[in-house]
């Protein structure tokens, strides 16, 4: 089976056939940078990053573009507020986005345009659409796209122009039509002059939804094979981009995915809710790897949620697959049997997880295959098992959570082992005082004390392994 992909404009699940034969080209809406990364944001860069990692171990060059609106309306006022210039202030929480991004294994871009370094393509992409009779300028300085000249218009949310009419209103100054929108905006007294660009039809600052179709262009070409995002971009921005990008003549996107929105128990995310989790509250929360995971198990098209039973299953699951891990590594420590991170490219994969991830990422599925050779794993080190058979399932265990950003051994996640959020810290410092308690009535030989207190752990969901360099511990969790 070839990787078969949901398309949500004809919503339908279809094979990939790039472009290019053995490439694949792809651009991701990335942040505006008004304000701290959120979940909702990693909900969605994360869904995409396990496209690209898929994609790359299934023999593709990937041409991965991730944007960066790093002006607009959000961006001026906010800045304004703050008493900060508008690029200090979103130099800054690009930079918050790019740290928290490498924190929890995001793999950077292939390129990483921002907005403002690519104002000419938006002033050629703008006559473009002008010449073509599918723009306008109102002689103040801003330009418009005119809906009503594209027949298309509202093909990729399957909706008609008379659906989005308001009849009886009177469009905005400028504009021959509300539901035209802007491509460029004029220049306001108000704003700073730093902000706005000169153009031929006046001086300002692009609009939105003609930076991405400027930017996919100049570095994807005029067709690229899909265009991603989070599922609210669907429209505007995605039907306008779209539209302004077939107006000027290009073929743009082959494919659009989108990705689920995030709940927090069970709501839509939301600062009036008092549900607004940011990334950086999670992470300090909790295990870095843990929030990973809660983020990439579902269904990169469903809903995910996000909350305290949520994360708990999360931290158990990851402390499992760290601890087989582990275990597997120190029994083949020094053995030329382990595997390089570098070489778990080459590792046969199970069928049932290619299947899986064939079928439009189906993370879920895939993970059940995970789990199936943890505990194949586990039974290997438990039974004593020849090095060779440790190091074969060892291998297919780390190649497989690799694919998902969460190889307990790699690089990225080596030092996370017993760390974590601070209550993690506190959880293990008073479980650590309870191990050395029973380690001391053993060595008096006091067996019914090391007994009750391996007991008491085990009644409260921690299980307890002994080994040669003392006992570690893991959540035992909701059973499988």
């Amino acid at each position: 089976m070839t990787l078969h992909l949901h398309d949500t404009a004809t919503r339908t699940t279809a094979p990939l056939d790039p472009v290019r034969r053995g490439a694949v080209s792809l651009y991701v809406c990335g942040p505006t940078t008004q304000g701290a990364p959120h979940l909702g944001h990693l909900r969605t860069f994360l869904a995409f990053d396990v496209l690209v990692r898929w994609l790359e171990r299934s023999g593709h060059e990937v041409a991965h573009v991730r944007n960066v609106t790093d002006i607009d309306d959000k961006i001026l006022e906010k800045s304004a507020e703050a008493g900060a210039s508008w690029w200090a202030w979103s130099l800054r929480f690009e930079r918050e986005f790019q740290d928290v991004l490498d924190r929890i294994g995001n793999r950077r871009p292939t390129y990483e345009p921002r907005a403002t370094g690519h104002v000419p393509e938006m002033i050629a992409l703008m006559r473009r659409l002008i010449e073509r009779g599918h723009a306008y300028a109102d002689g103040d300085g801003s330009v418009y796209f005119d809906v009503a000249s594209h027949p298309t218009y509202g093909a990729l949310t399957r909706q008609s122009l008379e659906d989005m009419q308001d009849a009886g209103e009177e469009p905005e100054p400028g504009k021959r039509d509300r539901r035209d929108f802007a491509l460029w905006k004029a220049a306001k007294p108000t704003e700073p002059e730093t902000a706005s660009w000169d153009t031929p039809y006046g001086r300002g600052r692009p609009g939105w939804h003609l930076e991405c179709s400027a930017m996919s262009h100049k570095y994807l070409g005029e067709t690229f094979d899909i265009h991603a995002g989070g599922l609210d971009l669907r429209f505007p921005h995605h039907e306008n981009e779209q539209a302004q990008s077939h107006a000027a003549g290009y073929g743009f996107a082959r494919r659009w995915m989108h990705a689920g929105v995030l709940t927090v128990d069970g709501l839509k995310m939301g600062k009036s809710l008092d549900n607004f989790v940011t990334a950086a509250r999670a992470l300090t929360d909790h295990p870095t790897p843990a929030v990973r995971l809660a983020l990439v198990s579902g269904h990169y098209r469903a809903t995910v949620e996000y909350n305290a039973t949520a994360m708990r299953e999360a931290e158990v699951v990851w402390e499992r697959f760290s601890a087989t891990a582990h275990r597997a590594a120190e029994l083949l420590a020094g053995d030329a049997l382990a595997e390089p991170e570098a070489e778990l490219a080459a590792v046969d994969l199970p069928a049932d997880f290619i299947a899986a991830l064939d079928d439009d990422l189906a993370v879920p599925e895939a993970l059940a295959v995970i789990h199936r050779e943890q505990g194949a794993l586990n039974s290997l080190l438990a039974e004593g098992a020849e090095p060779a058979a440790v190091a074969d399932g060892l291998g297919r265990l780390r190649a497989m959570l690799d694919v998902l950003g969460l190889d307990p051994l790699s690089a990225q996640w080596a030092s996370t082992v017993g760390t974590g959020g601070a209550e993690h810290e506190a959880l293990d410092a008073l479980i650590r005082a309870q191990l050395t308690a029973r380690a001391a009535a053993r060595a008096q030989k006091d067996w019914a004390r090391a007994d009750a207190l391996r007991d008491a752990l085990s009644a409260a969901g921690i299980r307890i392994e002994d080994a040669q360099d003392g006992a570690r511990w893991s959540l035992e969790g909701p059973a499988r």
